[in-house]
């Protein structure tokens, strides 16, 4: 299957030394993409980054695909101490796929990495967070496979290749675990650091329960910390509180 070419906009940089990402949003909005499970049919058909000269660069798919997400996500994924733009992007004819932007050495926004596409329309991930979960210096990306249908918790490994690309690796998946509802704006749970170091919070497939994950081992450990009862509980565990 072949995929629509990206159109990259922007000034290349004359300077040697590549600016750092210090803000990212999404720009373009379409409704060529009719998905609807945020609770409209307008998805975005670019991404835009604020270097930390004030410079902007946007990259923007053209034809077959948009990005699907509440908000791209901004974390340091290879150690440089400075930000990768983490993303959700949706092909009309393939679904979704987990996507890595970032900066080269020219200042260009580019994709460094990303699964592929589902290979089905209308199917979609929630990011769910991204961090070293278990402390081998490599950062880890968790999300909800499907939250709809699968409920199915995939973590995986971002591995720099040089300065300006990676591989994603599937470390560990448990089922079970959903994070969004079909028409939901936002999406529940994240990371939190409380007593057992970082887990991952969200809630059990049928939301009765609230369930931290963690990354052990290379396989996901969870617990049950209590009832679900709304977002109140998600943010109550987000805050080492008791539910």
């Amino acid at each position: 299957m072949k995929f629509a070419a990206l159109i990259a906009l922007g000034l290349v940089a004359s300077a040697a030394q590549a600016e750092v990402i210090v803000a990212a949003d999404y720009v373009n909005p379409t409704e060529r993409y009719a998905h609807g499970i945020l609770g409209d049919k307008i998805e975005f058909a670019g991404l835009r980054v604020t270097l930390s000269n004030g410079a902007e660069r946007t990259a923007i798919w053209p034809e077959l695909v948009v990005f699907e997400d509440t908000n791209p996500r901004l974390v340091d994924l290879d150690g440089d101490g400075a930000p990768e733009v983490i993303t959700v992007e949706s092909h009309a004819l393939a679904g979704a796929r987990l996507a890595i932007w970032g900066i080269d050495a020219t200042d260009r926004l580019v994709p460094y990495a990303h699964t592929e596409f589902y290979g089905t329309p209308f199917r979609w991930l929630a990011i769910a967070g991204a961090a070293d979960l278990d402390d081998d210096g490599f950062a880890e990306i968790a999300y909800i496979d499907r939250p709809h249908l699968a409920k199915r918790l995939m973590v995986w490994r971002y591995r720099p290749q040089g300065a300006s690309t990676g591989t994603l690796e599937l470390v560990a998946t448990q089922d079970g675990l959903t994070n969004h509802r079909i028409g939901e704006r936002d999406i529940g749970g994240g990371l939190r650091r409380c007593d057992n170091g970082l887990e991952i919070i969200t809630a059990n497939a049928d939301w009765s329960r609230v369930i931290a994950s963690r990354l052990v081992d290379g396989a996901i450990a969870t617990d049950d910390l209590g009832p679900h009862s709304g977002r109140a509980s998600l943010d109550a565990a987000l805050g080492c509180q008791d539910i």
